[in-house]
């Protein structure tokens, strides 16, 4: 069966992480037809807009999206009538109803020493991170004037339920536990969500173990005991704090990928967690491998292809067995070097 994917590179290290991971997904001999396409600021310089009407059709009607990493200083502004890139985000998540996304976070054991906390403290850690994508503060109306600015905060309860019930099937084919991280203290979201998250979970998923974590204690526990979650839900500006968070116990944000959902059918958005590193790119030194991991997570979760996805970590982690390090992990690799490296174990 043929598949189509659309690649988006986007900006900054983008393209040169992009190539070798087409490679590397050519490499498992599947019939899959790439489709590339302008975003982020590549496609303001050249379109006017982060994310074009014909870009946003050709991913709703591919089976799979690959984005590598958008974003610079080129298009940085405080004008909010200047288009910026991350523009290109919001509207690829609105425009395909992305409304959840999940970030795997499982520190690989020949990396260990690369983690900024102790050995003792990661140990065990592997949890899930699921952040509501397409509300909250992101979304709602805003306001500014030369004096005064305000972003609007809204949930639904059919948002919050939506999701809730994500992160409450991710636990059933995990370890059973879902930690609920909200605000509900000061915030009358976080409160309708909380209220709406045990409602299902009374109704529907008696099974699952669900606690409630104000999100500041959230992110201390994260970096004091992390092995202590396995599922975090969460929305969506929480969730992009606490994703970063818990991508540092990794040791490199370099090795983090993601994947973006939304409807059973509908095309998942798959990328790297880090940005587009604009002070290294054209350089050849950008890491590949969280790219590559992304390519594993579009073929599990966007293709159903479990073999080949499993396949593509297995390469990565041999090939960090096998000493390989680029510049964030402490070594010296290219990017050309580490996707050599991880070929080899494919």
């Amino acid at each position: 069966m043929s598949h189509t994917i659309v690649l988006l590179p986007g900006d900054g290290i983008g393209p040169e992480i992009t190539a070798p991971t087409v490679t590397l997904l050519e490499r498992l001999g599947l019939d899959l037809r790439f489709e590339e396409h302008r975003f982020g600021g590549a496609a303001i310089d050249a379109d006017g807009a982060a994310l074009t009407d014909d870009t946003l059709a050709a991913c709703a009607n591919a089976d799979a999206v690959l984005l590598a990493a958008v974003g610079g200083p080129k298009w940085d502004s405080t004008d909010p009538q200047r288009p910026r890139p991350e523009q290109g985000l919001l509207g690829l998540r609105k425009g395909l109803g992305l409304y959840a996304n999940l970030r795997p976070v499982k520190p690989i054991p020949a990396l260990s020493a690369a983690s900024p906390l102790k050995g003792e403290v990661i140990a065990g850690t592997d949890l899930l991170v699921i952040r509501e994508l397409t509300g909250g503060i992101y979304f709602g109306e805003k306001t500014r004037t030369a004096t005064q600015a305000s972003d609007l905060c809204t949930y639904t309860a059919a948002e919050i339920e939506r999701i809730a019930r994500v992160a409450f099937e991710a636990a059933r084919g995990r370890s059973g536990r879902v930690a609920s991280v909200d605000k509900a203290n000061v915030l009358e979201t976080s409160r309708l969500w909380r209220e709406v998250v045990h409602t299902l979970h009374a109704a529907e998923y008696g099974d699952i173990e669900l606690t409630d974590v104000l999100v500041d204690n959230a992110a201390m526990q994260l970096v004091s005991h992390p092995s202590g979650f396995d599922v975090l839900v969460t929305e969506n500006m929480f969730g992009d704090i606490l994703s970063d968070e818990a991508a540092t116990l990794t040791g490199s944000i370099g090795m983090l990928p993601s994947a973006s959902l939304g409807a059973p059918g509908a095309p998942g958005v798959f990328e790297p967690v880090h940005g587009s590193a604009p002070d290294i790119a054209g350089q050849g030194v950008a890491n590949p491998l969280a790219m590559f991991l992304s390519a594993a997570l579009l073929l599990r979760h966007g293709l159903g292809l479990e073999d080949p996805a499993a396949a593509v970590e297995s390469a990565v982690h041999q090939a960090l067995a096998d000493g390989l390090r680029t510049r964030d992990l402490g070594g010296s690799a290219s990017t050309a070097q580490a996707a050599q490296a991880v070929l080899a174990h494919l």
